[in-house]
């Protein structure tokens, strides 16, 4: 069997496993960098803008995070910005919107003035917006609205991301480091990692690969491949599916709804969508399935595999399905798929935002949404909703879930350059990262 010799050899092209491209072809000094993608070209499981919320999460209008997490998000989110500026074509790529967090009844508004009295020194581009100042900016939210509202929202600033897009971007710029042996395959479907002595070899249909380091940067597959190696067995999956609704145009920007503390699952928000002009999409669901890939039913033998259903497990499906209102909202959720139904179950959620949408203006969006493989600690019991990465400074990192999603692209791949970095002696032009990104 033939075999190469790379430096790094990253395995996944959707938006990580590209940014790390180009951070390595244009900030490092190491000169032999191969992608490897399964699929005809990047961007096409989670990253594509079909199969996710497309949305840039700055950490403002998220009320699941705490202050500090929310400046944390708000870093790496900028970082795409900034990379964005940089580029001719960036409107192809990031968009300008109005955003809003919408509280709705008294309690609701009451928590969302004291998290504004909290947040606004931090997001000084944030407002406080009561009912006349919403229908300035989203009439529709306010039209026969007849409970409290109040909102914390901006009008200018970059709210959403084709990250399908942003993935291809990552792979032209890499290309322009012409100092560089780039390797960048289509139709590669990794079938094997072995460790071989200080290298590891990558062995795909026709030949192999042995590379000084190993990135893993596919979703759930991540695990799937950790496990195979004997890492992370104190991992679970628990794989989160979307879904989403379309209307007619009805919004002009970003409005999300207030999360419940109780649900460790995405409020319900409506946005328009950047791939379907002249729609306001609306969701996501939240459905847990079998699969690592949403419509890859090939994919189920797979899921089975990391899913290593033990007591552990299923303790922690116990704790959540005890909940009240995670066992409804699951149940629930669940109706949301079943034809005939699905959609005057959604609406009544919809009308928080929207209180006159109307049935025959929502329409279920077909094939749009993907997963989410949402780890579970076995060790703690419990859901590890934050990044998982899988790195014991030995040649090779696992990235099943970075946080918050696609938006953390330059961050999570900052973070494996500097570990390459260290395990390979490399050097690193923080000179040439400052002007891009600026000092942290």
């Amino acid at each position: 069997m033939e075999t190469e010799q790379q430096d790094v050899v990253i395995i996944g092209g959707g938006v990580s496993g590209t940014a790390l491209l180009y951070l390595l072809s244009r900030f490092t000094d190491l000169t032999s960098i191969t992608l490897l993608e399964k699929y005809s070209a990047v961007a096409q499981v989670n990253s594509s803008g079909r199969h996710n919320s497309q949305t840039l999460h700055c950490g403002d209008i998220e009320t699941n995070y705490t202050l500090e997490k929310a400046m944390q998000v708000n870093a790496t989110a900028r970082k795409v910005v900034q990379y964005a500026d940089s580029l001719d074509d960036a409107s192809k790529i990031v968009f300008k919107s109005p955003k809003m967090i919408l509280a709705v009844g008294r309690e609701e508004c009451d928590q969302l003035r004291e998290r504004y009295k909290i947040f606004q020194p931090q997001f000084s581009y944030m407002h406080l917006w009561e009912g006349a100042e919403i229908a300035e900016v989203e009439p529709a939210v306010m039209e026969g609205r007849q409970e409290p509202v109040v909102a914390m929202g901006a009008l200018d600033q970059v709210t959403t991301v084709d990250f399908g897009a942003l993935s291809e971007s990552f792979v032209e710029q890499a290309k322009k480091a012409t100092d560089k042996k780039l390797n960048i395959t289509f139709n590669t479907q990794v079938t094997d990692i072995e460790p071989d002595g200080t290298h590891f070899r990558v062995r795909i249909k026709d030949r192999e690969i042995r590379a000084r380091y190993v990135v893993v940067c596919a979703g759930g597959h991540s695990l799937w491949f950790a496990q195979r190696m004997g890492y992370g067995m104190e991992y679970s999956c628990l794989p989160m599916a979307g879904s989403f609704y379309f209307t007619p145009t009805i919004l002009s920007g970003k409005v999300y709804t207030m999360q419940n503390d109780k649900l460790p699952f995405a409020a319900l928000h409506g946005d328009p969508d950047v791939l379907m002009q002249g729609k306001t999409r609306f969701g996501p669901t939240a459905l847990v399935l079998p699969l690592l890939e949403r419509y890859n039913w090939k994919t189920l033998p797979e899921f089975f595999q990391v899913l290593k259903l033990d007591t552990k497990v299923l303790q922690v499906f116990w704790d959540l399905i005890k909940v009240k209102d995670i066992r409804n909202y699951i149940f629930r959720n669940f109706l949301f798929e079943i034809p005939g139904i699905r959609r005057r179950l959604f609406l009544q959620d919809a009308r928080k935002i929207v209180p006159s949408l109307k049935l025959n203006d929502l329409k279920f969006a077909d094939r749009f949404g993907g997963i989410r493989p949402v780890m579970i600690d076995k060790q703690n019991r419990k859901l590890h909703l934050g990044e998982a990465k899988i790195a014991h400074g030995n040649g090779i990192v696992f990235n099943m879930t970075p946080s918050p999603g696609a938006t953390s692209c330059l961050g999570n791949a900052d973070k494996d350059m500097r570990l390459i970095a260290e395990h390979l002696k490399c050097t690193i032009d923080e000179k040439g990262l400052a002007d891009l990104f600026g000092s942290e």
